[in-house]
C-alpha cells in the first residue's frame, strides 16, 4: 500500500508517493488481487482475488461486509454505484450485482454468444437514470453494453471501436466514455448518443492498460504496456494532445507497473 499527502494552497505540486507503514492484516496471504476499488466516499474497499474471492470492508477500519469465496472462478473488474448502494463484479464471463447492504447478489447479467466482458463501470451521474456500462470484446471489435440499474435490463448494445478494448472509464459527470485499444488508440465516446468524439491515432505504441479521467472531465489520462503516459485534453469536436511531462498545469508519476485506472 502507498500514501501521499494532499497538497494545502492552489500552488502547482508534485505527487510525492511513499511505502505506507500500515498492514492490512486482512488481505495477507489470500493469493493474488486482480480488482480493487473504493466507493465515491472512500469509506467502503472492494478486493476481487484471481482465485474468485470477493471482500468488501469498511475503510479505514477493515470491518468485513461481504466475504464471498466462490463470486467467480476469478473476478477481473469491480466497480461501486455512485450512491455505493450496488457493486458489480466481472469475471468469467459473467457479470453480477450485490446489493452492499445485505450482501446479496440482485442480478446476474449473462454475455451474449460472440461476447467477451472486460470491464464493467456504472454512469457517475447520481441522476433518476443511472446506467451501469459494460465493455466487450466480440468478433467485430469492441461494443459498449447499456444496463438499466432498476430491471437491469440492457437497454442498449453499441459498437465502438473495430480493435480489442484493452482499458475503459467513465467521466466523473458521465458525459463522456473512454476506451482504450490493444493497438494503441484511444477513443472518446459522447454517452448521451455513443458516437464517437475525439480519436487519437497510435496514442501509445503497445496496447492501452489504463485510463483515468480529471475530476472536471475535461482531461484524460492514459498509461500504455509500452510505459508511456499521455494526456490528452477533451474539447468539443477538436482534440489536443499534449506530453503529460512537458504540461505546466499537470504533473503525472508513472510507475513501473501499470495499475487498472
Amino acid at each position: 500500500m502507498f500514501e501521499w499527502k494532499e497538497s494545502e494552497g492552489n500552488e502547482v505540486h508534485k505527487l510525492g508517493v511513499k511505502i505506507s507503514e500500515k498492514v492490512l492484516i486482512q488481505l495477507e496471504d489470500v493469493g493474488q488481487q486482480l480488482a480493487l476499488t473504493f466507493n465515491s466516499e472512500g469509506s467502503v474497499l472492494a478486493v476481487g482475488g484471481e482465485d474468485g474471492s470477493l471482500r468488501v470492508f469498511k475503510w479505514p477500519s477493515m470491518k468485513i461486509v461481504l466475504n464471498e469465496a466462490q463470486a467467480h472462478s476469478s473476478v477481473k473488474n469491480l466497480d461501486f454505484s455512485c450512491d455505493g448502494k450496488f457493486l458489480v463484479s466481472l469475471g468469467s464471463g459473467l457479470c453480477r450485482i450485490w446489493d452492499v447492504t445485505s450482501s446479496k447478489v440482485v442480478a446476474s447479467l449473462a454475455k451474449g454468444n460472440d461476447e467477451v466482458f472486460a470491464f464493467c463501470r456504472f454512469s457517475q451521474i447520481n441522476d433518476k437514470n443511472p446506467h451501469l456500462y459494460i465493455a466487450a470484446v466480440t468478433d467485430y471489435g469492441g461494443s459498449i453494453l447499456t444496463y438499466n440499474t432498476t430491471t437491469w435490463k440492457r437497454i442498449r448494445t453499441s459498437r465502438v471501436v473495430r480493435e480489442a478494448i484493452s482499458a475503459f472509464n467513465v467521466s466523473s459527470d458521465g458525459k463522456f466514455l473512454a476506451v482504450g485499444t490493444v493497438g494503441g488508440d484511444l477513443f472518446i465516446i459522447n454517452s448521451a448518443n455513443m458516437r464517437v468524439q475525439m480519436m487519437v491515432k497510435k496514442a501509445h505504441l503497445g496496447l492501452v492498460t489504463a485510463l483515468t479521467f480529471s475530476p472536471d472531465s475535461r482531461a484524460l489520462v492514459s498509461a500504455s504496456l509500452d510505459s508511456s503516459a499521455r494526456l490528452t485534453l477533451i474539447k468539443d469536436k477538436t482534440s489536443s494532445v499534449v506530453n503529460a511531462l512537458m504540461s505546466p498545469a499537470y504533473e503525472i508519476w508513472v510507475s513501473s507497473s501499470t495499475m487498472d485506472a
